[in-house]
């Protein structure tokens, strides 16, 4: 299997099935979908003979598929909130992630005790340099391992205080050792890059482990992948399914994208096209994009969920504005067949012409190309350029 980096929706485009000489598509197919990457991955270990570079599957031969941009390393934060309706700091298929100075991993602290958390509250506001007096004095006064976490997040991103990767592993191992599931996943991520000591990535899927018994859910997740990949663990798809399951149904977008993956294959779990869309419905409600195109491949077929070609036609439409190319190609082919939106056969050109710059080739829309008016295809290939040239200003 790919290594996890390449865990990323890819860009293959299949072609629509036609049907006699009208050549309207019965059916949108799916491209190839995998769960996106959040474990750094294995690095390659030097040889006096490297071995040829691992490929990816090939895609439809009528399609070419652009790479997966590399995913930075970002410093594990540890108290910005996992919250199910907020894009995840995993990368997202087919766009290049863009930097962040914080990441969204890690789950919210539970409710304060009764000295209340002024740290993490002052921590919320961006207050970081009375976040980190207040962390200090409970970290030493009263050994919380709470505030520790923090102090070990403030220094792992350097707010309020000069950026110390070191500093950082330190509070996140003492917080770990006292049990906080937040300092354990943060430890965990440290030691998959080899943040602020040593990369360790036996001692990371242990981590990852003990993170996902205390019940937290980007941590189950992670551990998913790696038995999905069968890194640092023996490959076990029905224990990932059961992972990503637990992390899909505490409301991880990523999870529930994974495991509808999981689902449509038939891999680790029965196969189940009424809880892949189920999923798929979730996670595109939640903003991942790789989940709103294949959704609305669903909702377009109606394979799993009720077929409606007009809500299909909006999802792709909105993946499309993202810069998703499948769905330019997708909505492209709507607009010229008049399939969930009126036939337009201008916009079917600007979507087709910028869905091809972005990698997916479409030979029957460039045979529907030269059936339309020299002036509609005109307009539309202008209309393309425009919105390239706004898409990327530096190109």
């Amino acid at each position: 299997m790919k290594p996890l980096r390449l865990l990323i929706l890819g860009a293959a485009i299949g072609v629509l099935a036609v049907d006699g000489a009208g050549a309207q598509p019965m059916q949108i197919t799916p491209p190839v979908a995998r769960p996106p990457a959040s474990i750094p991955a294995k690095p390659a270990k030097p040889k006096e003979k490297p071995k040829a570079a691992v490929k990816r599957p090939a895609p439809n031969k009528s399609i070419a598929a652009p790479a997966a941009p590399a995913v930075p390393a970002a410093p594990p934060t540890a108290f910005a909130p996992e919250n199910p309706l907020v894009q995840q700091p995993f990368a997202t298929p087919e766009r290049p992630a863009q930097t962040q100075t914080r990441t969204t991993a890690l789950q919210p602290q539970p409710a304060p005790g009764a000295q209340g958390d002024a740290a993490y509250g002052a921590y919320q506001r961006g207050y970081y340099l009375e976040a980190f007096k207040e962390a200090t004095r409970r970290a030493s006064e009263q050994g919380d391992p709470v505030a520790m976490t923090l102090l070990g997040d403030l220094y792992a991103n350097g707010y309020g205080v000069a950026r110390d990767e070191s500093k950082a592993l330190a509070w996140f191992s003492l917080a770990a050792d006292r049990g906080d599931r937040q300092a354990i996943f943060a430890l965990a991520m440290s030691r998959f890059a080899g943040r602020g000591g040593p990369q360790d990535r036996a001692e990371a899927a242990a981590l990852l482990d003990k993170a996902a018994k205390l019940g937290h859910v980007a941590a189950a997740y992670n551990l998913a992948l790696l038995y999905l990949e069968g890194q640092e663990v023996r490959q076990d798809i029905a224990r990932a399914a059961e992972l990503m399951r637990g992390a899909a149904d505490a409301g991880s977008p990523e999870a529930q994208y994974a495991l509808a993956t999981l689902y449509k294959e038939g891999n680790g779990v029965a196969k189940d096209p009424v809880a892949a869309a189920k999923l798929l419905g979730a996670a595109a409600r939640s903003g991942i994009e790789a989940a709103e195109v294949e959704y609305a491949i669903a909702l377009f077929n109606g394979t799993g969920t009720t077929k409606d070609e007009n809500a299909a036609a909006a999802l792709f439409r909105k993946a499309a504005h993202k810069g998703n190319a499948v769905a330019q190609n997708r909505l492209a082919r709507i607009l010229a067949t008049g399939r969930g939106l009126p036939a337009d056969p201008i916009a079917a050109t600007k979507w087709h012409t910028i869905a091809k710059a972005g990698g997916a080739s479409d030979v029957w829309l460039e045979n529907y190309l030269l059936r339309i008016k020299d002036n509609e295809r005109a307009a539309g290939e202008n209309a393309a350029r425009l919105w390239l040239a706004h898409a990327k200003p530096n190109s």
